[in-house]
């Protein structure tokens, strides 16, 4: 078994609403060009194990990997694919470097959502005898859980909105972002209405792009480069699928990934032992709850944190200094983006959203609706 696993690359196309400019498998050849280039690897010489992160319906087709197939080095070769958030990939290929059956593993995350519809895509999500019927989607189910978790814990609608003007303000500095700016309160929750309470402002846009990543055990990552960032921590879970089976306030299957996580990892207390976090806010009331599941504050305070300012790229906590998903990320690549963007923090790689001496980082990432599975890794310089 190998000792631990190291990521020792990572890429990531320009993101846009529309990449219409390149196919699926340019996406991907564009970031995998990169990773390969800047480690001096080669799929038929030191690549022993591919993962692909992609999902059928999105890309229109069965078999969503089947376009990128060759350009991923699947051809005859080792290759799987993974129809779930991007951080699970990260999952998924340390686990089997720790197995010791690989020591090099290629990653890649690409969706173009200008393709198709998301609130079609996202209906498809729900059971087909009675959920999916009633037109339930990813939005309508967020904004069920935003308006319960605001009702259970008091959460005032000026503190859902702060995250927005946090984050798009953050995403200014992200050169890979499309979608950022300067607002006040008032222009987000005056932006249009998508489903009350959640408006325009407040949810992910629509977004192409791929993401590229290599890991490696520990042997193989020394050899690669002076610089690794090591995986120190994974943890996931899935809560039910129906939404009336738990309460939307809570994130029980985040505190429980984190909880694994932070187990292996070492971490006792993230406020003061971690120096970083990237989390996957599809709709800005979610990244409250995740400050909560993350264990930066007590259930029902995440407003409360918001409001302190602990939380912004200034602060002793910063929370997606990337502009998180807000900044314009796309589905199914979400999760490695955000890997992606604390494996720059911990190079200090992160150009003007760097923090400052980053050395421990925090990604969450999740799949499903109102975030059924989550995903958490700790990553670290040591």
């Amino acid at each position: 078994m190998a000792d631990r696993v190291a990521i020792v690359a990572a890429a990531k196309t320009g993101f846009s609403p529309s990449r219409s400019d390149a196919n699926y498998s340019e996406l991907a050849y564009e970031v995998i060009e990169k990773v390969l280039t800047e480690t001096g690897l080669t799929i038929g010489d030191d690549i022993d194990n591919s993962i692909s992160c992609s999902h059928d319906i999105w890309d229109g087709q069965t078999i969503s990997n089947i376009g990128i197939t060759d350009v991923i080095g699947g051809h005859l070769r080792n290759e799987e694919k993974m129809a779930m958030d991007g951080s699970t990939a990260v999952y998924y290929g340390t686990i089997a470097i720790l197995s010791g059956e690989y020591n090099l593993t290629l990653l890649l995350a690409h969706t173009k959502m200008s393709q198709t519809n998301r609130n079609i895509v996202n209906n498809d999500a729900f059971e087909p005898i009675f959920s999916r019927k009633l037109g339930l989607d990813y939005t309508s189910a967020g904004a069920l859980q935003a308006t319960r978790y605001m009702h259970v814990h008091g959460i005032q609608r000026d503190q859902v909105a702060k995250v927005a003007v946090k984050n798009l303000g953050n995403a200014s500095r992200n050169e890979t972002a499309h979608n950022f700016g300067f607002y006040s309160v008032e222009e987000i929750i005056e932006s249009p209405v998508l489903a009350t309470p959640i408006t325009e402002m407040e949810m992910a846009p629509d977004t192409d792009g791929a993401v590229a990543m290599i890991l490696a055990s520990e042997k193989a990552a020394k050899k690669i480069t002076s610089n690794p960032v090591w995986v120190n921590g994974i943890g996931t879970s899935y809560d039910t699928h129906y939404l009336g089976d738990w309460e939307l306030a809570k994130c029980r299957a985040l505190e429980q990934a984190t909880g694994r996580a932070y187990a292996m990892a070492g971490i006792k207390d993230p406020v003061k032992d971690v120096d970083v976090f990237e989390v996957g806010e599809e709709f800005a009331h979610q990244e409250l709850m995740w400050y909560e599941g993350l264990g930066l504050c007590e259930a029902g305070k995440g407003g409360e944190l918001i409001d302190s300012g602990r939380t912004l790229f200034e602060g002793d906590i910063p929370v997606n200094p990337s502009g998180g998903l807000l900044g314009g990320v796309p589905a199914n690549v979400a999760g490695l983006h955000s890997v992606a963007e604390a494996f720059l923090q911990l190079r200090s790689e992160a150009g003007r959203r760097q923090v400052k001496d980053a050395k421990v980082a925090v990604v969450q990432g999740q799949s499903g609706h109102c975030g059924q599975h989550h995903c958490v890794i700790v990553l670290g310089r040591d």
